[in-house]
């Protein structure tokens, strides 16, 4: 049976330094040789991946977390989250003195193709926020943790997903990058007990408890390294390798 794996970002493609690990660019490139399905699961937008997608030949990805999937180069999936609480959501940010941005199609073409600049990038957003709510695929609030207690009368119709002390994503509830990947290897006709996932963070739970094998990197919090199979060297110690020749779908040494 063909197989696939799904690989997070941040964390686990990206070393700490936000940079590629040629020993990761090679291991891919072998998967593919040998024709293993190879994808991104990231929380971030479309155009900010696209550059990693040609660096590593790869034209299929679950972006905003589950919401906006492209299967060799189609968009296969969307989704958005519901307008009506959406409206209210954003009323309750607002009173709380915090800061929330949206991403929708229009979003899509302003995105910068890197987060370097990050300042810039939330900036941009804000100042070209969208004037109504529908057709939004994911927000970013602007949180810290100790900080986001009100988020709790949403959670019938949302999802807040924390990827950093000071920011949530705002998804569907019941969505996740494990939605995706289902919506990604029924089109694919893979099984989902072929897939193998790499994630290292609390975005990545539902992807690694759903995937056949799921892989935890070394440098991943505790809370996430409970739901893998396995856990992998960090980041930064060839972990992609690793991870892989364990799981016997990389064989000999890549230097």
């Amino acid at each position: 049976m063909r197989k696939a794996v799904f690989f997070d970002i941040d964390g686990t493609l990206l070393g700490r330094d936000g940079q590629l690990p040629e020993s990761t660019k090679r291991a891919i490139a072998a998967l593919n040789h040998n024709g293993i399905f190879t994808a991104i699961a990231t929380g971030r937008g479309p155009h900010t991946i696209q550059p990693l997608l040609k660096e590593l030949n790869m034209n299929s990805y679950v972006s905003f977390n589950g919401q906006y999937v492209v299967c060799l180069n189609k968009v296969i999936s969307k989704h958005y989250l519901d307008s009506r609480h959406l409206k209210r959501l954003s009323a309750a940010v607002e009173k709380h003195h915090h800061e929330i941005i949206y991403l929708n199609e229009s979003a899509l073409n302003m995105e910068q193709q890197t987060h370097e600049n990050f300042a810039a990038w939330k900036k941009a957003h804000m100042e070209n926020s969208p004037k109504s709510f529908s057709d939004i695929y994911q927000a970013i609030i602007f949180i810290k943790d100790d900080e986001d207690y009100y988020l709790k009368d949403f959670h019938d119709h949302y999802s807040f997903v924390r990827w950093s002390k000071e920011a949530v994503d705002v998804i569907p509830a019941g969505r996740s990058k494990a939605e995706g990947i289902k919506a990604m290897v029924r089109k694919l006709k893979i099984d989902m007990k072929d897939v193998y996932t790499f994630g290292d963070g609390v975005n990545d739970i539902e992807m690694l408890q759903q995937a056949g094998i799921g892989i935890a990197m070394g440098n991943a919090q505790n809370e996430v390294k409970k739901h893998a199979d396995f856990v992998t060297a960090d980041v930064d110690d060839d972990g992609i390798v690793r991870g892989l020749q364990e799981v016997g779908l990389l064989s000999g040494e890549i230097k």
